[in-house]
């Protein structure tokens, strides 16, 4: 099976990227890395450039796990990265979320509502700088 990470070049993702690397490491599945964009805009700063990637390959060589980096122009990100999970048969799907304010809370981002509901297997929610044991 796979651990799917859903990566963006921020610390959200750089969270996620290293918890599914070390889930993937712990469970001795493959590693996915996906990083979509719609590209509908100017600049998506979501979207890794070629220095991103490869210091996506760096960090991963470091942790000693390999991976494949996916890197698709979709139409739909929470359904690119659903479809991804389906594919593979995922075993886990891992995404960064932000932190919320307490009004926040009540109202998840809705990429991230829309993975959580709708995902055929467990998902991993992952706060940038939360400690490395929980």
């Amino acid at each position: 099976m796979t651990v799917v990470v859903g990566w963006t070049p921020d610390a959200r993702g750089h969270a996620a990227l290293v918890r599914g690397a070390r889930e993937a490491r712990l469970r001795s599945e493959e590693l996915l890395v996906v990083n979509a964009t719609t590209g509908t805009a100017a600049v998506d700063d979501r979207y890794a450039g070629a220095d991103d990637v490869a210091d996506v390959r760096t960090l991963l060589a470091l942790l000693d796990v390999e991976a494949e980096v996916r890197q698709p122009v979709v139409r739909d990100v929470p359904d690119a990265l659903l479809d991804v999970a389906d594919e593979v048969d995922a075993s886990m799907l891992v995404i960064g979320i932000r932190h919320r304010s307490p009004v926040g809370k009540f109202l998840l981002g809705s990429t991230a509502q829309r993975i959580l509901l709708d995902a055929r297997c467990p998902v991993l929610a992952v706060k940038a700088g939360e400690p490395p044991g929980r």
